[in-house]
C-alpha cells in the first residue's frame, strides 16, 4: 500500500489523527503492553493537544507534515520557525508503521522547513531510533533529568527580595526579549498559545534582571530568566502554587539547569534522568525549562 506524506491541515479531524498516534506511539515507548491501551487521557490536556496541532497548522502550515495509508494516520512530525531557530516540536511514527521508511519521510519533509536556520532545537524522548535520527541531522544530544513528586510545604522559606507577579498579555514584549537573549529568538505567536492554555504566567521584573515561567497543574511549562537566581525564584514561586494533592513535574533538565534541581531537590521532589535535549548551532539555553512543544 502507498504512503501519503501531506501537510497537517487546520481541522478537528487532523489534529485527532496527530493525538491518536502520538497516545500510540509514547503507550509504546513507555512498555505498555498494547491489550492495556493508553492510560486515561485528561481532558484538558487532550484539549490543549489538540490546539497545538491546530495552532501549528496555521503558524507553520509548512513544517507539519502527517503520514497516511488508505486514510488512516501512521505518523506525524510537526515544527516551527521563529526567527532563524527551527524547533521540532513533535515526532511520532505508530509502533507498526517503524522501520519503513516513514518517519524518514517525515522529517525530512519537517527539516526542510527549517532550512537557512542557523540554530535547532528538540526535546526527545529515549527512543533509539528517533536519537539516531536527531544525531544524523547533526543534532547534540544533551542527556536531561526530570523532577517529580509533592512539594514538601514545610520547606518553602521565605521567597526573598525577587517579587514574583501574575503575567499577562502586556508583558509580552518582556517574555520576547527574554527569550531572545537566551535562545536566539522570541516565541512569538506561540506566547498567546500559551497564555490561553496554560493555568497562570509568572513574571519577575527588577533591575537585576528579568524572567518569565509557565505552570499548568502541578507541571512547570517553561522557565526562562536572565540570571539563576531570578530563575530559581521563579521556579520556586512555580512549585509552590502546585496544588497540595498534585504531583509536581519538571522536566527536560540539562546539566547546565543545576539550579533548577537544587530547587527541585530542596523542595522534596524526586530527580531520576529521561529522555534529551537535542541543539544544533549552539548551546543549551541558560537559565532555562524548555516546553517541550515549543522549546
Amino acid at each position: 500500500m502507498t504512503v501519503i506524506i501531506r501537510q497537517l491541515r487546520d481541522t478537528a479531524e487532523d489534529a485527532e489523527a496527530v493525538n491518536r498516534v502520538s497516545r500510540a506511539a509514547f503507550r509504546d515507548l513507555d512498555g505498555r503492553p498494547p491489550a492495556e491501551g493508553p492510560e486515561p487521557e485528561d481532558e484538558h490536556a487532550r484539549i490543549r493537544r489538540l490546539a497545538r496541532s491546530r495552532h501549528l497548522a496555521v503558524t507553520d502550515p509548512q513544517g507539519c507534515w502527517i503520514a497516511e495509508q488508505d486514510g488512516e494516520p501512521l505518523g506525524a512530525a510537526l515544527s516551527l520557525r521563529r526567527e532563524g531557530v527551527w524547533v521540532l516540536a513533535l515526532f511520532v511514527v505508530l509502533p507498526s508503521a517503524q522501520g519503513q521508511g516513514v518517519g524518514r519521510l517525515l522529517l525530512e519533509r519537517a527539516a526542510a522547513y527549517g532550512r537557512g536556520c542557523l540554530r535547532g532545537l528538540l526535546c526527545a524522548s529515549p527512543s533509539a531510533a528517533a536519537a539516531r535520527r536527531y544525531r544524523a541531522a547533526g543534532f547534540t544530544l544533551h542527556p536531561t533529568m526530570r523532577l517529580t513528586g509533592r512539594v514538601d510545604r514545610e520547606r518553602l522559606l521565605d521567597p526573598g527580595d525577587v517579587p514574583v507577579h501574575r503575567g499577562n498579555a502586556s508583558h509580552l514584549h518582556l517574555l520576547d526579549s527574554v527569550d531572545r537573549r537566551l535562545r536566539g529568538a522570541a516565541h512569538g505567536p506561540d506566547h498567546g498559545f500559551m497564555l490561553a492554555h496554560f493555568e497562570e504566567l509568572l513574571v519577575a521584573d527588577t533591575l537585576a534582571g528579568t524572567g518569565y515561567c509557565y505552570r499548568d497543574g502541578g507541571t512547570v511549562q517553561l522557565v526562562a530568566a536572565t540570571s539563576k537566581r531570578i530563575a530559581a525564584r521563579l521556579l520556586r514561586e512555580a512549585l509552590a502554587r502546585v496544588p497540595a494533592d498534585t504531583d509536581a513535574d519538571v522536566s527536560f533538565l540539562t546539566a547546565e539547569q543545576e539550579w533548577a534541581v537544587d530547587v527541585g531537590l530542596d523542595l522534596g521532589l524526586s530527580l531520576s534522568t529521561r529522555g534529551y535535549l537535542g541543539v544544533r548551532g549552539m548551546r543549551p539555553p541558560a537559565p532555562y525549562v524548555p516546553n517541550g512543544g515549543y522549546l
